[in-house]
C-alpha cells in the first residue's frame, strides 16, 4: 500500500513538471533562431559544458570545510547506501569553485573511492542473521546493468532537459524517496522495540525476585555459528563467478563509450553503440530475471515459502518489471546528477525487503561499479583535475570505511538496524535541499537573463 502511494505521489508531480514545460516552450515561440541560440550556450553554461573551471589545490577555509563536507557526506552516503553526489556537487560548486561537469566528474571520484572501501569492510563481515555473504549477488546482477544503462540515459537527458526541469525533478524525488525511508525507519524502530521489551519479558520470567534462575525454566537450545577468522570471511563473502560477470558488463559498458565518444554525435555509428547498450544490459538482466522466477516457481510448487534472496518479495514478471523500471530511473537520476545512482536502489532494496545492512553493502558494492565506470570515462577526456581528485577521493576512501566501522559499531551496541535506515534519509533529504537551493538558484538567474526555458535539442547542445 506505501508502494502503491508513493507511487501515485510520483506520477502526478513527474507528469505536471514534464508538462510544463511545453507552457514555456509555447511561451518563447517568438524568440528568434538567434536568440535561441544564445539561451541555448546560456543553459549549457549553467550545466558547466562551455566553460571549465579547476580551482588550485591550496591549504584555505575552502579545502578544510570541502574536506569535513566530503568526509560526513562520504561516511553517511555509504553507510545508508546512497553515495553522497547530491552533497559533493554542490560543495565542489559553491565552496570550492569548480564548474558544475568538472564537480560531477570529481563527485564520481568521491563515490568510488567511498564504495571501494565500503566493499572492503562489508567483505570482512559476516551476515547478521544468515550463513549467506552479505552482498546480494543476485540483486547486484539483476541491478547493475538497469542502473548503468538508466545513468547513460540520465546523461543524454541532461543535455536535452533544461535545468529547471532538472532541479524540479530531482527535488520531487529527493522528498518522496526520503520521506519514504524516514517512515520505513520509524516502522522498523517500532518493530526493534518490540522486539526488545519481548526478550526483556522473556528474561524477567526466567529469574525469581532475588535475581536467580528458575530451575524450571525451558532452555531454548543454543546453536553458536561457527566463528570464522576474518580470510575465511572474505573468502566466503566473494563470489568469483558473479563478480567476473559484473566486471564484464562493466567493461562492454565502458568499451562502447569510449568508442562512442570519439564520433561524431548523431552519426548513425553513433547511434548503433548507443542502442548496443540495449541488448547488452537487457541480457544480463534477463538471465538474472528468469532464474530468479524460475526458482521462486519452483519452490512455490514445492510449498516452500523461504525467500530466494535476500527480497521478501515474490518473483513475479510484474515485481521484475517494477525492479527494471526502479533500476532504470535510478542510474537516470545519477546520470542527471552526476552520483552513482544509490538515491534509488538504496530506499528500493528496503522497500523490497532486504535488511539494512545487506541493503547497504549491496548498494556500494553495485555503485562502485556504476562510479569507476564514468571515473574512467571522465579520466580518458580529461574532465578532472588529478590533484584534487586524488585528495579528495583519499578522504572519501578514509570516510567510507570509518563510517562503516563506526555505525557497525552503534548497530550492534544498540541493536537497532533502524539507524542505517534514518541515515540514508537524512542524506537523501540534505541532498534535496542542496541541490534544490542551488538549481533554483540558478534557474532564477536564467529566467532573469531571459533564457530559453524549454527542451533542448539533443544533437545542436552537444
Amino acid at each position: 500500500m506505501a508502494t502503491k502511494a508513493f507511487l501515485l505521489y510520483l506520477l502526478p508531480t513527474f507528469s505536471v513538471a514534464i508538462l510544463s514545460v511545453l507552457f514555456f516552450t509555447h511561451q518563447n515561440d517568438h524568440i528568434s533562431y538567434q536568440t535561441r541560440l544564445s539561451s541555448l550556450n546560456s543553459n549549457l553554461l549553467h550545466l558547466g559544458a562551455t566553460e571549465t573551471v579547476w580551482p588550485d589545490l591550496a591549504f584555505n577555509w575552502r579545502l578544510v570545510l570541502a574536506t569535513v563536507i566530503g568526509f560526513l557526506g562520504s561516511a553517511c552516503g555509504t553507510v545508508g547506501g546512497v553515495g553522497g553526489g547530491g552533497i559533493f556537487v554542490p560543495m565542489l560548486t559553491l565552496i570550492v569553485g569548480f564548474d558544475t561537469k568538472s564537480a560531477a566528474a570529481i563527485s564520481k571520484c568521491m563515490i568510488m573511492g567511498a564504495s571501494a572501501s565500503s566493499v572492503w569492510y562489508n567483505l570482512r563481515v559476516p551476515h547478521p542473521t544468515k550463513a549467506v555473504p552479505i552482498i546480494d549477488y543476485d540483486l547486484a546482477l539483476l541491478f547493475q546493468p538497469m542502473l548503468m544503462l538508466g545513468i547513460t540515459l540520465g546523461v543524454a537527458l541532461s543535455v536535452v532537459f533544461p535545468y529547471w526541469l532538472i532541479t524540479v525533478l530531482i527535488i520531487i524525488l529527493f522528498l518522496g524517496t526520503s520521506s519514504r525511508s524516514a517512515y520505513k525507519g520509524v516502522e522498523m524502530w517500532k518493530e526493534e522495540t518490540m522486539l526488545k521489551r519481548q526478550l526483556a519479558n522473556q528474561h524477567e520470567a526466567r529469574v525469581d525476585s532475588r535475581g536467580e534462575l528458575l530451575i524450571d525454566t525451558e532452555y531454548q537450545q543454543l546453536n553458536p555459528r561457527e566463528e570464522k577468522s576474518m580470510m575465511q570471511t572474505l573468502c566466503f563473502n566473494l563470489r568469483w563467478k558473479r563478480v567476473m560477470v559484473l566486471v564484464i558488463l562493466w567493461g562492454a559498458f565502458l568499451l562502447l563509450q569510449i568508442i562512442k565518444n570519439d564520433l561524431a554525435t548523431c552519426s548513425t555509428w553513433y547511434w548503433v553503440l548507443f542502442c548496443l547498450q540495449f541488448p547488452i544490459a537487457f541480457g544480463v538482466f534477463g538471465y538474472e530475471a528468469v532464474k530468479l522466477y524460475k526458482d521462486h516457481k519452483k519452490r512455490m510448487g514445492t510449498g516452500n515459502s523461504e525467500s530466494i534472496c535476500e527480497a521478501s518479495i515474490a518473483w513475479t514478471p510484474i515485481h521484475i518489471a517494477f525492479c527494471a523500471l526502479s533500476g532504470i530511473l535510478g542510474g537516470t537520476v545519477g546520470g542527471l546528477l552526476g552520483s552513482g545512482g544509490g538515491f534509488i536502489l538504496g530506499p528500493l532494496l528496503l522497500e523490497i525487503g532486504v535488511i539494512p545492512q545487506v541493503a547497504s553493502a549491496t548498494a556500494t558494492f553495485v555503485m562502485m561499479f556504476s562510479a569507476s565506470l564514468s571515473v574512467v570515462e571522465f579520466y580518458l577526456l580529461k574532465r578532472f583535475p588529478i590533484p584534487y581528485a586524488l585528495y579528495l577521493t583519499s578522504v572519501s576512501i578514509l570516510a567510507g570505511f570509518w563510517g562503516q566501522f563506526l555505525v557497525r559499531k552503534i548497530v550492534t551496541f544498540l541493536k537497532r538496524a533502524s539507524i542505517i535506515v534514518f541515515v540514508l534519509s537524512g542524506v537523501i533529504f540534505a541532498s534535496a535541499i542542496t541541490m534544490g537551493v542551488t538549481g533554483i538558484t540558478s534557474s532564477l538567474q536564467m529566467i532573469e537573463d531571459g533564457d530559453f526555458m524549454g527542451f533542448l535539442d539533443f544533437c545542436s547542445s552537444q
